[in-house]
Order: C-alpha cells, then structure tokens, then sequence
C-alpha cells in the first residue's frame, strides 16, 4: 500500500507539502498541488482520514437536517449542498427530520455525535430545542430556507419581493380577488410570503380580504383544503396564489374537483417553479428559486465559520426569478430575461368576478 513518504518522493515534494495538499492546511503552488495529485492519483494512495481527524479533531464531514428530501425544492438544495461539500473535499451525512421539533432536536445531535464539523439546517416552525442543543454544545451551524436567529449565519431566497411580484402581475391582468394559500405557520418563509402577498395588494389599491388567505401547511393535502374553502367564500378569488410547489399541486387538485380550468375560470400562479411547471396545462408562471445556490451558499458560510468561529454571523439573501407562462391567463411572453425568465405578458384574458367591488 502506498505510503505518504512514496507519494512524495513521486512528485519530487517534501512529506510536508503532500500533508498540507491532503488536509488543505497551508496554501500550495497550483503546479505543485497538480503533482501531487498526479502522484496520488498514479499510485492509489488512500488518505487515512480518521487518523488525521484524531490529530485535527476535524472529520471533514458536514451534517444536513433537511426535512421533505423527496421535495424537487429539497432534493435541489441538497445537491448544492453535495456540490459544495465535495468540492471543498467534505463528505456529508444526512438526517430527515420531518418538520417534527423534537426529531430535529434528535436529528441535530444524531449528526453531532457522528463527530460531523458542522451542521446545516432547514429548520421546523418550533426549533427552540434544537437551537438549544446547538448552543449547548457550540456546534457550528448555518440555517437556509427557513430563517432563525441573527445569531446564526443563514441563506435564504428573497421572499416577500417576489410574491408581491406575482400579486402585482395578477393585478395589473385586471384581477381585484385574488387568494392566497399560504405555508405552515411559524416559518419565516411563511410569514415573508405572506407579507409579500399583503404588500402586492396594498400597491395596487386592492383592499386585504381575511377570506382569500388561507393556510395550507406547505404539503399537498392542506392546499387542496385552503383552495376549497377560499372557492367557498362569498366573493371567492379569480386567482390564487401558492406559496410553494407541493400546494400547488394540491390547489390544482381542488381546482379539478371544482371543475374550474386554469386559466379560463380562475388564474394560478405560484412561488416556486419545478421541472415539470412547464410542461402543464397550461404551463405554470412561477418564482424560481436558486435552490442549488442555496445549498452551495450554506455549505460557504459553514466553511468560513469553522475558519474562523469568531466572525459575525451573516444572512444571505439571493435573488429568485420571474418565470412567466401562461396559467396567470397571459397567452404567451413577448420578451424573456437572462435565464428564461419571462417578464412582460404579450396579453392576458380578463378576470371573472360575479361580484366586482363597490366604489
């Protein structure tokens, strides 16, 4: 088996130079690091990281509590996390702690004893005991979906801009109802989208109404309850809006039972774009989140906080995208924006309220 020492000699380098290309402690000469790898790559050496992680108390392994896996959103941000990770020569565990308090708490501290560096976490809408536990311990951790604590360094898509974007677009096609099914209380993207929702509304004159916001947990079974109640009000919407993609398939289901089509009897627009959106019918206009990014971004933070832990903790915000199709009831897009987001509707059909506001 091949030994540090026949690496070096290979590459023509001290032993000291392979270590420090191995365990990235001391920057290297870029020619120099190349043959290294050449050498390593040439006689198969494995790097024996649990002897190092005994000596450095570091494992190079980074935990992930990430409820929902089998979410597109999800599953993308757990790719840039993997990306990230990899890249940098960390491996990852993961934990699904299934948006239950006390299973994260567990999951946190599962991933802990694992002897992991540091851990990201999508945080349930009760984390108090796992935020706990992680300033018990003083284990390094960064949130990203869900917003916390400024104490922690986070990443997060902006929220609130981008559902009053979709609210203003809705407005601006002639709607005056226009419904919310919103995520599970206690989120801070909840809360965000939310906001953006009411804010959109109060751009353009339209008054709020209790009766068109309805919650729908974030999961498809709820947002197929909130739409049929927000279908059952007095003056019910002629659009809506999803704040996220698993409620979007479920609000499409109510729509179905209702026997309503999209876009013709009531328009669909939703914050979060999946593979599939467009490939609907109608094709769905969405806010398409830098899920990867997010994931990437996090695993960024964490590296730099283990650099150094006396830093200020930062939030990072990144931008989404207006995806523009055809279930907000536009016919097609004139023009589109860098990455195939659509901005400006060609033209729209005209909402239907049985019932338009008084003045």
């Amino acid at each position: 088996m091949a030994t540090m020492a026949d690496v070096a000699r290979r590459a023509g380098v001290s032993v000291a130079t392979v270590s420090h290309v191995l365990n990235e402690t001391r920057p290297v000469l870029p020619g120099t690091r190349q043959a290294v790898l050449d050498a390593i790559d040439a006689l198969g050496y494995t790097h024996n990281t649990l002897a190092r992680s005994l000596v450095t108390a570091r494992t190079r392994s980074i935990g992930l509590a990430v409820s929902a896996i089998s979410n597109p959103y999800f599953t993308e941000i757990l790719q840039g996390v993997e990306a990230g990770a990899l890249e940098h020569g960390y491996g990852l565990l993961i934990a699904d702690p299934h948006d239950d308090p006390e299973q994260e708490r567990k999951a946190v501290q599962l991933l802990h004893e694992r002897r992991v560096d540091g851990v990201i976490v999508a945080a349930s809408a009760e984390p108090r005991a796992m935020l706990d536990y992680l300033t018990r311990h003083q284990v390094p951790a960064v949130f990203l979906d869900r917003l916390v604590t400024d104490a922690h360094d986070q990443v997060s898509a902006e929220n609130a801009q981008h559902v009053e974007e979709l609210v203003r677009h809705l407005a601006d096609l002639g709607h005056t109802r226009i419904g919310l099914v919103a995520g599970a209380p206690g989120l801070s993207t909840t809360a965000e989208r939310t906001a953006g929702y009411r804010a959109g509304l109060r751009l353009r004159g339209l008054p709020f109404d209790p009766e068109l916001l309805a919650g729908g947990d974030s999961e498809a079974d709820g947002a197929r309850e909130a739409t049929h109640r927000l279908l059952s009000a007095a003056r019910p919407p002629t659009a809506i809006v999803t704040a996220n993609n698993a409620m979007t398939i479920g609000a499409l289901r109510a729509l179905r039972e209702a026997g309503l089509g999209v876009p013709d009897d009531i328009a669909l627009v939703c914050f979060d774009d999946f593979s599939w959106a467009d490939v609907f019918s109608p094709r769905l206009t969405a806010i398409s989140q830098p899920s990867r990014q997010i994931g990437a971004t996090a695993v960024r933070l964490l590296l730099d906080r283990l650099a150094d832990p006396s830093r200020p903790p930062r939030t990072v915000r990144l931008p989404c995208a207006f995806v523009h199709r055809t279930s907000c009831g536009c016919e097609e897009a004139a023009s589109e924006a860098p990455g195939g987001a659509v901005r400006q509707p060609a033209s729209s059909s005209r909402p239907r309220d049985p019932h338009p506001p008084t003045t």
